[in-house]
């Protein structure tokens, strides 16, 4: 079955709760379906009275193994005292299959949103991202894929231009400015990157706040280079990201040198996710959860919002890259 064919149809409330207790877990209260797309994700409280969440991963995306090496990545940061969800291992496993579905378990982690403008928040994301990367540098991923121009460029390309929702009246544009894009990005993008392991999907919506970070969400972890990891807590103006840089880089320093050889492929990186966050959608959308999420990707607006977006990021792609403060 394929992406566009599969649906969470057979994931009714009998079957989570079945496939909970095949594991030794009988929930309690409901269960309270949290924020996310590409899986099933929900969170309730069992006989014992401990609030855990579960998650379904969405068949045909990623194989036993890959899945294994993400949790075996939580293990690593959990063991060099970094906060993370990590899954719940039962009987000697923490993924487990139930009527085609694999799923597994965590503790419940809670907390506020990080707050992306507190600089003193700000400071301490950047030594846990330092001590992440020191952990995500001792070894690579062996199953999961590396950043490349093929999953976030090419294939992204080739879905767009056989999808039926850029109108008609726009292809010529979008496909236009698309390739010229592509085509920058080729230029800019270096084969011969130091990648690690890395969280993969480092936004601040994955970081929750207690008395510190809780990095969450680990179902993008993918070999790559470490900017990866930080250009998607820069926002504002330059002059914004300079300073929230130096910040970044100040205290990630403190666990690993700093990737500032790597600045110069923060627009080529904002570019292929622009690109490939596109496809995903695209490809996503026969599962209904995305028309009710995002219904705006079917009007003609915002297709038209997005050949602007393309002129807008090849002109960021012409600006020098951000730099360091002189004492770096």
């Amino acid at each position: 079955m394929s992406d566009a064919q599969f649906s969470y149809e057979h994931l009714t409330p009998d079957a989570l709760l079945d496939a909970l207790e095949s594991v030794g877990i009988r929930p309690e209260s409901g269960l309270l379906a949290l924020n996310s797309y590409e899986n099933r994700v929900y969170q309730f409280q069992d006989e014992e009275r401990r609030r855990l969440v579960t998650k379904f991963y969405r068949p045909q995306r990623w194989s036993r193994e890959q899945i294994l090496e993400e949790h075996g990545f939580a293990r690593d940061l959990q063991d060099a005292e970094v906060p993370v969800a990590v899954p719940l291992e039962i009987d000697g496993s923490t993924l487990f299959e139930h009527n085609g579905y694999q799923f597994a378990v965590f503790p419940s982690v809670g907390g506020r949103t990080f707050e992306v403008d507190n600089w003193d928040q700000l400071e301490m994301v950047g030594r846990f991202l330092g001590r992440i990367h020191q952990v995500g540098a001792s070894k690579p991923f062996v199953h999961r894929p590396t950043i490349g121009l093929d999953e976030y460029l090419f294939t992204p390309r080739e879905v767009l231009a056989n999808s039926p929702f850029i109108p008609m009246h726009l292809e010529n544009a979008f496909f236009s400015d698309l390739d010229r894009l592509i085509d920058v990005l080729k230029n800019r993008w270096e084969d011969s990157l130091s990648n690690i392991r890395l969280h993969g999907d480092c936004h601040p919506s994955n970081i929750l706040w207690r008395d510190g970070p809780m990095f969450v969400d680990l179902d993008d972890a993918r070999n790559g280079p470490a900017i990866q990891d930080i250009w998607m807590l820069l926002n504002g103006d330059r002059g914004d990201q300079l300073a929230q840089l130096d910040t970044l880089a100040e205290a990630y320093s403190e666990f690993r040198d700093f990737p500032a050889n790597q600045l110069q492929l923060i627009e080529p990186l904002r570019g292929l996710r622009m690109v490939h966050y596109m496809a995903w959608l695209a490809k996503r959308w026969q599962d209904p959860a995305f028309p009710r999420a995002f219904p705006w990707f079917a009007e003609a607006k915002y297709w038209e919002t997005q050949v602007l977006a393309f002129k807008e990021q090849l002109a960021a792609l012409e600006e020098p890259p951000l730099t360091l403060a002189p004492q770096w």
